[in-house]
């Protein structure tokens, strides 16, 4: 595969055509420092769309996502010669090139969640696919929780079953903000419209009542590539786009937040060396919102007002942060500030709480119950806790609340009311994903046991 700054050094005349170098023109080095910077920034400004698969056992989560990696160019020449070696029966398995645990293979399914990485000229994306057993509800959710777009793969001859219920309320829950049907195995019932119809007005039916912002359905075989990157002859009668086009053109940026400035601390950096003497910085990854030079911020817990007097990235000094960027904050005032400290815009500070009511999704076999001590990680700050209440355990598949429930067990989602022995800064997660989410850590043995949303009761 060549390389973009490979591509970038044909000189081109003022039509763009390509053209031979011309005496005195000097060629691009395409290996120098400013060059291989230029390709740096061009990956950098490329959008990032994050995918998460979701759907029921067997419904092609992973031949999906192997086909779009073969079809978009995204493996190389002796990864698809070992996964047609690997393969059974009379064709290439391309869902050995996400199912890579032996477990897996052997049982034809995904249990782990698998990220892949793949690019096409419009932008980048960050696929996880993610498993369809109940019984990995928990690994959904893991997937799912940074994803900006949700796939739910239905088998056309099953229509919707369970877990593709399931699958779209955990999205609905987590806030993913575009949903995409992608009615698979349609050659298996002979790329039937009544039968794609049916299934798209039982969805949009369903999706209704999870109020999820954003719905496309489309028919696909991932396994035969229709409908998946180019359009399909055999579906005359669908008139959208293909599934790749439409990841590539989903607008995504208006889905986050960037009115409520939100900086969590990760780390002070105190070079104290000769060059740096009086250098102190507050680094970490912008959460939401937009920091500018000379902007008026709040340090929480201890509410002091201070002036960004710098912002430094990664090749140096910018005028402004928004998410996703990592940088370093330069305060014009020395105040004592430390990990898990949050910087705020002083007329929009988040809510100061020692009291969480949240929405909890319990990922360990040990269940949840009343008085339990556990540890809660917020952003970068961490706090002891304890479980006050159990108020509801909800079925995902009904949305029935079990208001009699005594405990959340493995994969359990209820809502749960912890007080905290110091106070978070938090947000409502329908409002922003990062300040408004958190894990739940076992004290002794350190393993994450839950995660959780902080959302309105009702």
């Amino acid at each position: 595969m060549a390389s973009t700054a490979e591509t970038n050094a044909i000189p081109a005349d003022a039509d763009g055509a390509a053209t031979a170098a011309q005496p005195g023109v000097h060629p691009v080095d395409v290996h120098s420092a400013v060059a291989e910077h230029a390709v740096e920034l061009a990956t950098a400004r490329k959008d990032i769309l994050r995918i998460a698969t979701a759907g029921s056992v067997d419904d092609g989560k992973s031949t999906l996502i192997g086909r779009l990696l073969y079809d978009s160019k995204a493996i190389f020449e002796d990864q698809y010669e070992a996964v047609a070696r690997a393969s059974k029966g009379d064709h290439v398995d391309l869902a050995l090139l996400t199912d890579g645990l032996r477990a897996e293979r052997e049982q034809g399914i995904t249990i782990d969640v698998a990220y892949r990485y793949f690019a096409t000229p419009r932008r980048t994306f960050i696929l996880a696919d993610t498993p369809g057993h109940v019984q990995y509800t928990r690994n959904m959710v893991t997937g799912a929780s940074t994803a900006d777009l949700a796939i739910v793969l239905v088998d056309a001859r099953k229509g919707m079953v369970e877990q593709s219920r399931r699958h779209a309320f955990l999205a609905s829950l987590l806030r993913v903000p575009h949903l995409v049907v992608a009615v698979n195995k349609m050659d298996l019932v002979d790329w039937s419209e009544e039968v794609f119809e049916s299934i798209a007005d039982e969805f949009s039916a369903f999706a209704a009542k999870l109020s999820v912002p954003d719905l496309t359905v489309v028919p696909i075989s991932a396994l035969h590539g229709d409908n998946v990157v180019t359009h399909s002859v055999n579906t005359p009668w669908y008139e959208g786009p293909t599934l790749l086009h439409h990841l590539e053109h989903v607008h995504v940026a208006s889905d986050r937040n960037l009115t409520d400035a939100r900086f969590p601390v990760q780390y002070v950096i105190r070079p104290q060396t000769e060059e740096h003497h009086d250098y102190r910085g507050y680094a970490g990854t912008v959460a939401s919102g937009v920091f500018r030079v000379g902007d008026e911020v709040t340090v929480l817990p201890s509410g002091l007002p201070t002036t960004i007097a710098g912002i430094d990235g990664p090749r140096g000094p910018v005028d402004e942060a928004f998410p996703p960027m990592a940088v370093t904050l330069r305060l014009a005032d020395d105040l004592d500030i430390s990990r898990g400290d949050l910087i705020s815009k002083p007329e929009n500070a988040p809510t100061a709480t020692q009291d969480l009511d949240a929405l909890v999704c319990w990922m360990t076999d040990e269940p949840l119950r009343p008085r339990q001590r556990i540890a809660v990680k917020h952003t970068t700050r961490t706090a002891r806790a304890m479980v006050k209440e159990l108020a509801y355990r909800l079925d995902v598949n009904t949305l029935h609340r079990d208001r009699e429930a005594t405990e959340l067990g493995l994969n359990d989602i209820g809502r749960v009311r912890l007080r905290v022995t110091q106070p978070l800064f938090v947000d409502d997660y329908t409002r922003n994903r990062v300040t408004g989410r958190f894990i739940l850590v076992d004290e002794a043995t350190n393993a994450t046991v839950g995660a959780g949303m902080l959302t309105p009761a009702g």
